[in-house]
C-alpha cells in the first residue's frame, strides 16, 4: 500500500512486478478473498485492510523485539516506517516540533498523511495509519484515545479587505456576503461559525488554497476573510497585518490523539512526544 503500484513495491523489494503480482495472488488464495484493488495507486479491500493492519503490527513489535534484543544497529537498514494522519493546520503548527522530539535511536522514519481533522479516523480504520491528530473523541476499535487540547482560531482578514467590505460596521452580515478563503472542499470551519452564529451556511464566494501556509497568505494579501489558528495570526493581529473581525469571539477545535491499542515502546515514544508538544501549544 505504500508504494501504490506493483512496479514500486517491486523497486521496495528488490524483486520484479511479476514476483509482487505473484505474492499478492498466493496471499489472496490464502485468505480465499481479493485483498487489492489493481487500481492507480492500488488500493487495499476490505479484507485487505484486515490483512495491512495486522501486518503494521507485526512490523512495530518485529522492531520493538530487535531493539529490545540489542540487535538494532544503526548502520543497518531495518528503520522502520510510522505512517501518521494529521490536520494541515497542526503540522504546519505544532505537530512537526513534536516529533522531532522522538528519539533518533529508534529508528524510525515518518510517512505523515495530510487530512482534515474530521477524516484522519478513516486512515485509521483502514488500517493506512497507525496514529492520528483527529476531532474525534470516540476510540476507532482497537485503538486508544487521549484529549490533546483545543486548536483556536480567530475570524482575521487584511485591514484594506475589512474597509472594503465594511467589516467593522457590519460585522457578521458581512462575513456572510464577503468572499472567504476555504482550505479545500472538506473544509467546513468557516461554515460552521456562520452557521451557528446566523443559522445558515455562508452566502460568501469561496477561494480555495489548499496549503496551510498559502492559505494563511492568501488572507494576508486580502483574498477574504477566514478562521486562522492564533499561532498564525496573533503576531498579525498586533502588527496590524491582519484585523480580527469579531474581537474576543473564537473558534475551539477539540483535538485527540488516536492510536493503536498496541503495547509497542516506539508507539509510546511517539504518543508521549505528541502529547507533551501539545500541552504546550493548545488550550486546555
Amino acid at each position: 500500500m505504500d508504494e501504490g503500484t506493483f512496479e514500486s513495491a517491486a523497486r521496495r523489494l528488490r524483486l520484479t512486478a511479476s514476483a509482487v503480482s505473484q505474492r499478492i495472488k498466493a496471499m489472496e488464495q490464502s485468505a480465499g478473498q481479493v485483498l487489492l484493488q489493481r487500481s492507480n495507486p492500488a488500493q487495499p479491500t476490505a479484507a485487505g485492510a484486515i490483512v495491512l493492519r495486522y501486518a503494521r503490527q507485526m512490523e512495530v513489535l518485529a522492531s520493538d523485539a530487535a531493539r529490545d534484543l540489542g540487535q538494532s544497529d544503526q548502520q543497518s537498514g531495518d528503520w522502520i516506517s510510522l505512517p501518521v494522519a494529521v490536520n494541515a493546520d497542526s503540522l504546519a503548527t505544532w505537530f512537526l516540533p513534536a516529533l522531532a522530539d522522538v528519539p533518533r535511536t529508534l529508528k524510525v522514519v515518518l510517512d505523515i498523511l495530510r487530512e482534515d481533522q474530521q477524516h484522519t479516523t478513516s486512515l485509521l480504520r483502514s488500517g493506512a495509519v497507525m496514529a492520528a491528530v483527529t476531532s474525534t473523541s470516540e476510540a476507532v476499535q482497537g485503538c486508544t484515545s487521549v484529549s490533546l487540547g483545543s486548536m483556536r482560531y480567530r475570524a482575521v482578514c487584511s485591514p484594506a479587505f475589512a474597509a472594503e467590505w465594511r467589516l467593522d460596521d457590519l460585522g457578521l452580515a458581512g462575513m456572510d456576503a464577503a468572499p472567504m478563503v476555504d482550505f479545500d472542499r472538506k473544509d467546513d470551519l468557516q461554515h460552521r461559525f456562520i452557521r451557528t452564529r446566523l443559522g445558515h451556511d455562508p452566502q460568501s464566494p469561496r477561494h480555495y488554497v489548499p496549503t496551510s501556509a498559502d492559505f494563511a497568505h492568501a488572507v494576508l494579501l486580502g483574498f477574504g476573510w477566514a478562521l486562522l489558528p492564533e499561532q498564525q495570526c496573533l503576531d498579525e493581529i498586533r502588527s496590524g497585518a491582519l484585523r480580527e473581525i469579531l474581537p474576543g469571539e473564537s473558534s475551539d477545535v477539540p483535538l485527540y490523539w488516536q492510536r493503536w491499542n498496541l503495547q509497542s515502546s516506539l508507539l509510546d515514544a511517539v504518543s508521549a512526544a505528541v502529547v507533551a508538544n501539545a500541552a504546550g501549544a493548545l488550550h486546555r
